[in-house]
């Protein structure tokens, strides 16, 4: 679909349910909110797809959207009903996913708006510092010193 909303729109029209899966557990809004497609992520939203549907990795839309630097949906997400303390199956968060993709900004709005992440670890027992950038990973410690 490619971020094509008119087309997406029609299938919708003809019963096609927003949450449908591929064989690897991905819906139109995993790949919508990957590529950063906001108004597709936005109409699918509206039309029923459900914010926390996992792929069969445990992945969610907010997972692929943070780890591909994309703040707006990102927010649209979280307004939307999505957690952001899901993990998927390598134990990581969305702010994993923020911090090791190198998204700085991304990862200081998912920060400041839920505090509690940073303390998070993964399966292997890294936090979202452990796995940033080292120019992030001091923004995060100084910001956990302030929190």
């Amino acid at each position: 679909m490619d971020g094509d909303l008119k087309r997406v729109q029609r299938f919708v029209e003809k019963g096609t349910d927003p949450n449908l899966a591929d064989n690897f557990g991905y819906t139109a809004l995993h790949y919508s909110s990957r590529h950063g497609h906001l108004p597709v992520c936005s109409f699918l939203l509206k039309s029923g797809a459900d914010s926390n549907a996992q792929t069969h990795g445990g992945s969610t839309a907010l997972h692929r959207a943070a780890y591909c630097g994309h703040l707006q949906v990102v927010q649209m997400l979280l307004e939307n009903g999505a957690d952001p303390t899901k993990t998927d199956s390598d134990g990581r968060t969305a702010l994993h996913k923020a911090a090791e993709g190198g998204h700085r900004d991304l990862s200081l709005y998912l920060l400041h708006r839920y505090k509690g992440l940073l303390e998070l670890r993964d399966g292997r027992g890294h936090t979202a510092a452990d796995l940033a950038p080292s120019s992030i990973a001091q923004v995060f410690l100084s910001q956990d010193e302030n929190v």
